[in-house]
């Protein structure tokens, strides 16, 4: 019997993978810049492969890939017309692989997503994010996703919208914010105080995705953890941002040999800034030891650090049987039938 979101938090940690943006534009199916995910429409057994991907390394949840799949977003590139069967197609190829877990289903997630329109000051603004919402997640209601992911947000009132629609549709609620470069949300909040509120105005998770990395996420999960009675969930972003850049936006590469064509690393030039998968394994550990709940890698993430994360948190993944051994490794291994004369030569590779 396939378990329900607020289900499988009760039982435990629950893995959440994302991260596609990234790689399917590493994977050579998704233009940099606009980030739209027309590969739901052109290219739907890529994405089919990714979700599998991502399942098999650990993830409890399919998360359909629509972000940036709204209508501001299809203005810009001028495929409006494609907005309703980019985002129909998107959970229904998530639907078929998460059919596909041999244990049990996995849960399928609609995702809504900031939408770069939102002003304070702007009541009509206020509006039309509320418009693009409601009639994303009322596609996501008819196609029967489990739950709605709505992530990435840096407005209080622009989460706080999402929620109230996402109630409306009588679905359970992700709800996690995107900290920028001066710590707080864009209209004064500070992390804790928005999660605080939308987890009492009834999102089932709370917390925080992308943007960070582990380090300069951290800090900011204890203190919602602290202040938040239900479910708390932490995705960062898989590179080693510091306190003086606390963000991908403006990482620098100290050791770039070329001149970049952008201002900064983000986003095609981040590759010599990652953390390798053994310190994700770390982060991740110690977000289960402070209680989130939720946890998962955003931007940037591959597969293989997922599964780290998962096996770090306890769970054997489909795909475990694959994780490093390096026992029969010529130079590196421990296998008595490996020759002396290369064992000895390690150091010297």
């Amino acid at each position: 019997m396939k378990r329900s979101l607020e289900e499988r938090l009760q039982d435990g940690t629950v893995i959440a993978g994302e991260g596609y943006l990234f790689e399917l534009e590493r994977r050579g199916y998704l233009q940099a810049g606009s980030f739209v995910p027309e590969v739901a429409l052109d290219n739907p057994e890529a994405l089919k492969q990714t979700y599998r991907d991502y399942m098999n390394a650990g993830s409890d949840v399919v998360l359909a890939f629509t972000y940036n799949a709204h209508r501001e977003k299809m203005r810009i590139i001028g495929k409006e017309e494609l907005l309703e069967p980019l985002n129909r197609n998107a959970i229904r190829l998530a639907k078929e692989v998460a059919k596909e877990h041999p244990t049990e289903e996995a849960l399928v997630a609609g995702n809504i997503s900031n939408t770069n329109l939102f002003d304070p000051e702007n009541a009509e603004s206020k509006e039309q994010v509320r418009s693009i919402f409601a009639e994303m997640i009322k596609w996501c209601k008819e196609e029967g996703v489990d739950f709605i992911n709505g992530e990435t947000f840096y407005y209080h009132e622009e989460a706080q919208i999402a929620l109230e629609e996402i109630r409306k549709q009588g679905l359970p609620a992700v709800i996690t914010l995107g900290l920028m470069g001066e710590n707080i949300l864009r209209d004064g909040y500070t992390v804790d105080e928005s999660c605080k509120r939308l987890s009492e105005k009834g999102a089932l998770v709370v917390g925080m995705n992308c943007f960070r990395g582990p380090d300069t996420m951290q800090p900011y999960l204890a203190d919602i953890r602290k202040n938040v009675e239900g479910y708390v969930g932490g995705l960062p972003i898989p590179y080693r941002t510091t306190n003086e850049n606390p963000t991908f936006f403006n990482l620098p590469d100290g050791g770039c040999s070329c001149h970049l064509p952008l201002e900064t690393t983000f986003p095609t030039a981040l590759d010599p800034l990652y953390h390798n998968r053994y310190e994700l394994a770390e982060w991740a550990k110690e977000a289960k030891d402070i209680g989130i709940n939720y946890i998962g890698l955003c931007c940037g993430a591959s597969p293989a650090m997922l599964r780290a994360i998962a096996e770090a948190t306890g769970v054997e993944a489909i795909n475990s049987k694959y994780s490093p051994d390096m026992a029969k490794h010529f130079l590196f291994g421990k296998d008595k039938t490996l020759k002396e004369h290369n064992l000895n030569y390690r150091s010297k590779a």
